[in-house]
C-alpha cells in the first residue's frame, strides 16, 4: 500500500497538462467508438497488489486481492469473452465490454492533472465472468462504489441492474474536482458466491469509464473565495443575531448551572442516550415524568435504565430539573431510586435512573384493574417500612437533610423484588437544621400536602411525614387517597378511616384482596395507627420518621391517639360512598392516578395508557 501510494504521488508529479476528461477500455485495448470517443488501452495483466500507469495518460489504477484457484493471471484480473455471447443490441460499442478488469477485493481508478469543477462520471458494466449456461452462470458479484471516498452505490450487482447476463449497464454520477484529483474505488461488498465458478471471493469488475467535465459548472478561484467570504459573514451575523437576542446564553444556561453543581454522578452524551432507547422509540416509553417524557433504555452493558426527559417548555421545570440532580446526586441509600447520571447537550436534559421493573406504587395498588399486583400483607408491610427508611435517611441521617415535598404513591417505585424506592426530587427542599420551617413556595399534590403547608407554605420535614401517613392507608386500605365522582364532590381516604375508628370499626378499611392472604391482624392495627399519627393535624404531634420505623417494626409502643370527630353530614355521605360495591373502590376510575399538582411536577413512572410497554409485560 505504501509502495502504491508513493507511486500515485510520483505520477501526480509527472503529469503537468491540465485535462478536462479520460476515458478507459478497462481490461482492453485502445478502441474509437462509432460517435468519435476515443478510449485508451488498459491491458495490463494487473495483480495481487499493483499500480499502474502509462506515462501517456493522465490516468493509472491499483488493485488488490488473490484469485485463490486461479492459475492464469491474465485471464482472472482481465476476464474476456467473445461478442456472439453478449447480449447487446447496439454495436457502436460492443468492443468496451469483450473485456473487463476485476480484483477480488478492490479496485481503484485514479485521474490526474484535472481542472477543477465538476464532472460527469460513467461507470460501464456487463456480467462476463459468469455467462456460462452451466452451474457457473449461478456465480453473484456484489461490490460498493465510492467516488471520491464517498459511498455512491451500496450492494451493486451488475447482473441485475444490467437485467441479465452479458448485458451492459452504464451507471452516471456527478463528481467535483478541487485539487486536480478524482478517484473512483470499487471495494468488494463481503457479499456475493465464494465458491462458483471457482472457489475465491468475486469483487468488483468493470468494463470501461468515461470521464468528461460540466462545461456550465466551472468555478473560477475568485467566485470560490467570494462564496467562502459571504457564507462567513452570513454565519457571523446569524450568531450575533441569537446572542443579541440572547438565545445562546439561555440554551447555555443549564450547561452553566450544571457545571456549578458538584455532582457525584455520571454524564452520558445524547448519542449514548439515544443509543440506550432505540432513539426514543415509543415501544420504550413507559410514561409522562414531571417535565417530559420518560423512556426504558439498556446501556452497553446490559444494566436497565429509565430515561427522563425535559421539556424545553418552561423555565420552573429547568430549574426542578437540575435541582433534582444536585439534590440526587448527593443522596445515596437502598431506598432511594439510584440516579446514573445525566446528559445535558445544549437544550437537550436527561436524567438517568436505574429501571424499576415494577413501575410504581399506585399502579400496583389501583392502577387498572388487568395491571395491577397481588400485594400479600407480608409485601405491603415491607413497602410501608421501606418508605420510612428512606424518609428516615432523607430527614435524619443524610449529610444534607431533605424534605421531599411530593411523597405519593405514584412517587414510591417498586423494583422487580417489589422492594419499594422513593422517586422524583424536583420538588425536594433542603431542610436548614437551625430553621422551625421553610416559607417557600407551595408545591406538591393535593390531599397529600400536609394542612400547614398547603394553607400557609410553611414546610418542615413534619410536611413528608404527613404525606406518609396517607400513603400508609392507602397500602392498607388499597384505595386511592383522593377519588373525583361527578356531581358528588371529592371523598378523601383519611376522613373515611378517622369515621370508621370513631364507629369501632376500623378494620372494615382493610382492602379486601388481603382477606385471604396471612394477615396479621396486630401489624395491620399498628400501621393504621402509626398513619393515623401521622395525619395529625398539627405537626409538633407527629412523630419523626426513624419512631415511625421503630413502631412498623415492633421495637416501640404507638402512642394513644386523639380523636378527632367530624360532622355528621360528613359522616353519612362517606358511609354511602365507601359501602357501595367493591368493583368501583378496588379499581381505579376512568381519571388519572393522582390529583394536578400544584407545580409542572408529575410522575417520573406516571401511568401512560396508550404505551405498549404494558402489553409486552403482560
Amino acid at each position: 500500500m505504501i509502495a502504491m501510494m508513493a507511486n500515485k504521488e510520483e505520477v501526480e508529479g509527472r503529469v503537468h497538462d491540465m485535462s478536462n476528461s479520460f476515458h478507459i477500455n478497462c481490461g482492453g485495448g485502445k478502441v474509437t467508438t462509432e460517435n468519435g470517443k476515443m478510449f485508451d488501452d488498459d491491458s495490463d495483466e494487473g495483480g495481487a497488489a499493483k499500480f499502474y500507469h502509462n506515462e501517456n495518460t493522465n490516468w493509472a489504477f491499483s488493485s488488490t486481492g488473490n484469485f485463490l484457484e486461479s492459475t492464469i493471471i491474465t485471464s482472472s484480473y482481465i476476464p474476456s469473452i467473445v461478442s456472439n455471447k453478449l447480449s447487446i443490441k447496439n454495436n457502436n460499442d460492443i468492443e468496451l465490454y469483450t473485456n473487463a478488469r476485476a480484483s477480488p477485493i478492490s479496485l481503484t481508478y485514479y485521474g490526474f492533472c484535472l481542472g477543477n469543477g465538476n464532472y460527469n462520471v460513467d461507470l460501464h458494466f456487463a456480467e462476463i465472468v459468469f455467462i456460462d449456461e452451466t452451474y457457473k452462470s449461478l456465480g453473484r458479484r456484489i461490490f460498493d462504489i465510492y467516488i471520491q471516498g464517498n459511498l455512491v452505490q451500496k450492494n451493486f450487482n451488475i447482473a441485475e441492474e444490467a437485467g441479465g447476463l452479458g448485458k451492459k449497464v452504464i451507471k452516471s454520477f456527478n463528481a467535483s474536482v478541487i485539487n486536480g484529483t478524482l478517484e473512483i474505488r470499487l471495494y468488494w461488498a463481503g457479499k456475493g458466491t465464494t465458491a462458483i465458478p471457482k472457489k475465491s471471493i468475486y469483487g468488483p469488475l468493470i468494463s470501461a469509464i468515461s470521464i468528461y467535465r460540466d462545461h456550465g459548472s466551472r468555478i473560477s478561484a475568485a467566485v470560490v473565495v467570494g462564496i467562502v467570504v459571504a457564507v462567513a459573514i452570513i454565519i457571523v451575523l446569524i450568531f450575533a443575531i441569537f446572542w443579541w437576542k440572547g438565545c445562546l446564553g439561555k440554551k447555555n444556561s443549564s450547561t452553566k448551572e450544571l457545571n456549578n453543581l458538584e455532582l457525584q454522578t455520571g454524564i452520558f452524551s445524547i448519542r449514548q442516550i439515544k443509543t440506550a432507547t432505540n432513539n426514543f422509540d415509543i415501544v420504550n416509553k413507559i410514561g409522562e415524568g414531571g417535565f417530559g417524557s420518560v423512556y426504558k433504555g439498556e446501556l452497553p452493558n446490559g444494566t436497565k435504565i429509565a430515561v427522563k426527559q425535559l421539556s424545553s417548555k418552561s423555565k420552573q421545570g429547568n430549574r426542578e430539573f437540575l435541582n433534582e440532580i444536585g439534590m440526587i446526586s448527593a443522596l445515596q441509600h437502598s431506598c432511594l431510586v439510584k440516579l446514573y447520571g445525566c446528559c445535558v447537550e445544549g437544550d437537550q436534559l436527561f436524567l438517568v435512573y436505574e429501571y424499576m421493573q415494577n413501575n410504581s406504587l399506585a399502579h400496583a395498588l389501583f392502577g387498572r384493574e388487568e395491571n395491577q399486583i397481588k400485594l400479600d400483607w407480608q409485601t405491603r408491610h415491607k413497602i410501608c417500612v421501606g418508605i420510612a427508611r428512606g424518609l428516615t435517611y432523607l430527614h435524619e441521617e443524610s449529610r444534607v437533610k431533605v424534605v421531599h415535598r411530593d411523597i405519593k404513591a405514584t412517587n414510591i417505585l417498586l423494583d422487580k423484588d417489589l422492594n419499594p424506592k422513593i422517586s422524583d426530587f424536583g420538588l425536594a427542599k433542603l431542610d436548614e437544621e437551625d430553621n422551625t420551617h421553610i416559607s417557600t413556595r407551595i408545591a406538591g399534590t393535593f390531599g397529600y400536602m400536609a394542612p400547614e403547608y398547603a394553607m400557609y407554605g410553611q414546610l418542615t420535614d413534619k410536611a413528608d411525614v404527613y404525606s406518609f401517613g396517607i400513603v400508609a392507608l392507602e397500602i392498607v386500605s388499597g384505595r386511592n387517597n383522593t377519588t373525583n365522582r361527578q356531581n358528588e364532590g371529592a371523598f378523601v381516604l383519611l376522613d373515611w378511616a378517622r369515621l370508621l375508628r370513631e364507629k369501632g370499626d376500623i378494620m372494615e378499611i382493610v382492602d379486601r384482596r388481603l382477606l385471604d392472604s396471612n394477615l396479621k391482624k396486630e401489624e395491620v392495627m399498628v400501621m393504621i395507627n402509626v398513619a393515623f399519627l401521622c395525619t395529625n393535624v398539627s405537626p409538633t404531634l407527629r412523630p419523626t420518621m426513624s419512631s415511625v420505623v421503630n413502631m412498623l417494626e415492633g421495637k416501640s409502643i404507638v402512642p394513644k391517639l386523639v380523636s378527632e370527630s367530624l360532622n355528621e353530614k360528613k359522616l353519612e355521605a362517606l358511609t354511602m360512598y365507601y359501602n357501595q360495591d367493591d368493583q368501583s373502590t378496588t379499581t381505579i376510575m376512568e381519571m388519572p392516578l393522582t390529583a394536578s399538582s400544584t407545580s409542572t411536577a408529575q410522575d417520573l413512572y406516571a401511568i401512560h395508557l396508550d404505551s405498549s410497554y404494558f402489553e409486552s409485560r403482560n
